[in-house]
């Protein structure tokens, strides 16, 4: 293995997450229109085939600490790759739905397995005190992956096979170098970090209602993950590579959601949830009103991407604020919930528009955005008053960084101090 700086590690898992996340999962959308017109589906099938990519995600998610552990972060990263190639030329080969549903399961398999190999091994990597950071470089891998898809509905229009069969070469090379550049370790507790104290009734209610904010958000964003390219082309005539611009706009956006995120913390998250999801109501009600024209269809795009991934660096600094001392917890309960509320989504959007057309069922998800919006004042903030107090008091308490630096507590409740022979952010 070849060591990393946390500043290389950093870039490097952006790169394997811009494969996982951006060209395995988030990309699909882009290509259901020419992949709708060659396979003849309907609506209704895409929609439940857009949901076994979430379905299968969940499931790996559920596995991958427990993979993690046993296997490595090298060997979980791997066979992430190994999904993701499979399930890539799997698409790129689909004759019909089912080999088209088999694809988009495995790389739903691939999304699922990448993260947590990869926070595994920012443990043994990456200095503590710069966690919360690289982990905000890798998030930002999902709107690369998006990006880096665009030019291929750009310029190959009709060749979404070629295009898929492009990804999983991609994926292919991604393979090699988690293998080259991983360690095989496990996820690595320090000795002197203290058990988490069990998880207190109070807790369970604050994330129980972060994870009914997480599905509701996940619920109202399946239509634009799946539908709005072929919203774009069947209701208001642009050509296929014109939705092209869309995904540029989510991709480009979205890489300001951490930034949302990190200054909600700071400052009010209810009121910074219910702007964010009333923006992406927006952004769906702007969509269906003006989808012949392509700056209108591409600012909303703009908004939803950055409504989205403000929203999902928001549940995840939630996550790790109400669990500390709960590594692989706290993160990913909202993710599971976010996930469930997509593949909950993508075949009601899918019976919505078979049976109203694209306007009104994207109307009803507005409609369902708007009502969760005005719910926000309900948005879990801190375990308890006291801490809440302190971390308005204390600005340096709070933002991604903070959350990380709460995850490991000494005997006394405190943040355990970074080593002083940890690698530094270069």
């Amino acid at each position: 293995m070849k060591p990393l700086s946390s500043t290389g590690f950093a870039l490097f898992g952006a790169a394997l997450v811009a494969i996982s996340y951006g060209l395995a999962r988030f990309a699909f959308g882009l290509f259901v229109p020419p992949i709708r017109a060659d396979l003849d589906l309907s609506a209704y099938v895409i929609g439940i085939i857009g949901a076994l990519p979430l379905i299968s995600f969940i499931l790996a998610t559920l596995v991958a600490p427990l993979s993690a552990d046993r296997l490595g972060a090298r060997n979980t990263a791997v066979m992430s790759g190994i999904f993701g190639v499979l399930g890539l030329a799997l698409i790129s080969q689909a004759q019909n739905e089912w080999m088209l549903g088999a694809g988009v399961f495995a790389c739903g398999i691939c999304t699922g397995l990448m993260m947590p190999a990869l926070t595994a091994a920012m443990q043994v990597l990456v200095n503590r005190a710069v966690h919360g950071r690289v982990s905000s470089v890798m998030n930002a891998g999902t709107s690369i992956g998006i990006i880096v898809s665009v030019p291929a509905v750009l310029f190959l229009t009709d060749a979404w096979r070629i295009s898929y069969l492009g990804f999983a070469v991609i994926a292919g090379a991604g393979i090699v170098a988690a293998w080259y550049f991983i360690p095989s370790v496990s996820r690595i507790v320090p000795s002197n970090a203290a058990p988490p104290p069990p998880i207190t009734l109070l807790q369970w209610s604050r994330l129980l209602r972060l994870s009914v904010f997480a599905f509701a958000m996940g619920f109202v964003s399946a239509p634009y993950w799946i539908f709005a390219p072929d919203l774009a082309v069947t209701l208001g005539g642009l050509s296929p590579d014109q939705t092209g611009w869309l995904w540029l706009a989510v991709g480009i956006a979205g890489m300001g959601g951490a930034v949302v995120s990190d200054l909600a913390d700071r400052n009010n998250p209810p009121i910074t949830h219910a702007l964010m999801l009333m923006m992406m109501a927006a952004s769906l009600a702007l969509l269906a009103a003006s989808p012949g024209q392509v700056f209108l269809a591409s600012f909303s795009a703009l908004v939803f991407g950055l409504a989205y991934m403000s929203l999902s660096g928001l549940y995840l600094l939630t996550g790790i604020r109400l669990l500390p001392g709960r590594l692989s917890m706290g993160p990913v309960l909202p993710f599971l919930a976010l996930a469930l509320g997509q593949a909950v989504g993508s075949p009601v959007i899918g019976l919505l528009v078979d049976r109203f057309g694209y306007a009104d069922a994207f109307a009803m998800m507005c409609a369902m955005g708007v009502v969760g919006a005005l719910l926000s004042p309900l948005y879990p903030r801190y375990i308890d008053q006291e801490l809440e107090d302190d971390y308005v008091q204390h600005a340096e308490d709070t933002g991604l960084q903070a959350a990380y630096d709460h995850q490991l507590l000494d005997e006394d409740g405190e943040p355990l101090e970074p080593i002083a022979d940890e690698p530094e952010l270069s």
